[in-house]
């Protein structure tokens, strides 16, 4: 090709990661422009017309967060490259009604993410948290314990994230029962004994002890667990949150965890981030909660470079590109 690929990194990343994108190929030109839209994000528009310069060349964008207007001011661009696997705040109507391709992580989280909830799951049946308030209140008392055998894990949401945590409770000897969107008739899973639609939903929470929420963000989901489905849970069931904070009606959560109705949670993601300091989940023993932390780990730009670069080798050849999100669905 004679005219070179113009990609602009518009979100800070590691050096080692912003090295192995530009070695792709000597057809692109990778510019970093995190300085500049971070400075926009704070209200500093000072370097604003250095910043349109660069976006009125760009054909390929590689973000996390979404500048002011981006279409608007990018009128080349055809693909952008999320940094993450969530794409709903991406998603704007005006990325939505257009042309251009969205792809995005997919792929690079399922194993931290699976063992984060393997070890919230441990925590709960080994009763961690009554231990670390022991520590600290300086208590010496015995209390039983209970093991995730036999237990029954419901995962809603049967993607890369929610085959693995499949995989790694099968092996714990769980019972596995997931949702999918649209399972085929007839379809199985190794590591799943039951596969329900999403209809099925009540099913699958009256049967779990631990229900896994592993779906993306959108319209369908938003609010998908309120009163009615967290009184459908088992008395002694915990609710684990690895995805989105809004799937969950968190009013009627902390209703839920004061009243009895479920045994506790293990919440990795909030509908306001940060979790306010006056939150109850701060304060609640029957919660363990963590500031969405369950899908990082210290290589993560390595590794999304690393896909961005596979990804970006496909573009210029010309080759279907990996992690193609469908707009109209939302992932």
């Amino acid at each position: 090709m004679t005219d070179k690929t113009r990609v602009l990194v518009l979100n800070r990343i590691e050096p080692e990661a912003l090295d192995i994108i530009r070695a792709v190929s000597d057809d692109v030109v990778v510019t970093d422009v995190a300085d500049l839209t971070r400075a926009e994000r704070d209200g500093d528009y000072s370097r604003s017309d250095e910043l349109d310069a660069q976006f009125a060349e760009a054909d390929v964008v590689y973000v996390l967060k979404m500048p002011e207007r981006l279409l608007e001011r990018t009128p080349r661009l055809k693909w952008m490259q999320t940094i993450s696997t969530g794409v709903e705040k991406i998603l704007t109507p005006e990325v939505v009604r257009s042309e251009v391709i969205v792809t995005n992580m997919s792929g690079i989280h399922e194993v931290t993410i699976a063992e984060f909830v393997l070890m919230l799951m441990l925590m709960f049946v080994k009763d961690a948290p009554r231990s670390f308030y022991q520590q600290i209140e300086g208590r010496w008392k015995w209390f039983p314990m209970d093991v995730l055998t036999d237990k029954t894990v419901g995962i809603l949401g049967f993607g890369r994230i929610g085959r693995e945590v499949a995989r790694v409770s099968k092996y714990f000897g769980m019972n596995v029962v997931a949702t999918r969107r649209s399972p085929v008739i007839g379809e199985q899973n190794g590591n799943v004994d039951r596969l329900l639609p999403l209809s099925d939903l009540h099913e699958l929470l009256s049967a779990s002890d631990f229900v896994v929420l592993a779906l993306p963000l959108t319209e369908e989901s938003r609010g998908l667990i309120g009163a009615p489905e967290l009184k459908a849970m088992k008395s002694s069931a915990r609710l684990i949150n690895v995805s989105r904070g809004a799937i969950v009606n968190e009013c009627e959560l902390v209703q839920a965890l004061q009243e009895g109705w479920i045994g506790g949670a293990g919440l990795d993601v909030f509908t306001e981030e940060p979790l306010s300091a006056d939150s109850p989940l701060r304060r609640m023993r029957n919660v363990i909660f963590s500031p969405h932390v369950s899908g990082d780990i210290a290589a993560y730009d390595v590794g999304a470079a690393k896909l961005f670069a596979a990804n970006l080798q496909r573009y210029l050849a010309g080759e279907p590109l990996l992690n193609i999100v469908d707009k109209s669905l939302g992932y």
